[in-house]
């Protein structure tokens, strides 16, 4: 074993090279359980100012699948646009 492959790699790869002429990967054909991330998408940019569990309910879904689905997408939804300053409290003895 030079290359270290196993027999059904190399079974696997003569199959897909009979089929499709090329050994390049197929695209995955994956269907989306809940949400279909481009309408989500366009939802939340029609809708910027909408709460996770607002967007799940348009969608017949819980706020968190949508917050996993916005993660899928790389995409966070933050209130906030601007940074809050934090302070701390000095402690006097040690001032």
């Amino acid at each position: 074993m030079v290359f270290k492959v196993s027999r059904a790699t190399i079974i696997t790869w003569k199959k897909l090279y009979r089929e499709t002429g090329s050994l390049d990967r197929r695209p995955l054909n994956r269907k989306h359980k809940k949400l279909d991330p481009q309408k989500l998408m366009a939802y939340v940019q029609e809708h910027p100012d909408a709460y996770l569990e607002e967007i799940g309910t348009a969608f017949g879904c819980t706020g968190e699948a949508v917050r996993q689905a916005l993660a899928k997408q790389k995409f966070t939804l933050k209130k906030r646009r601007s940074p809050t300053k934090s302070e701390t409290k000095k402690n006097e003895k040690n001032s």
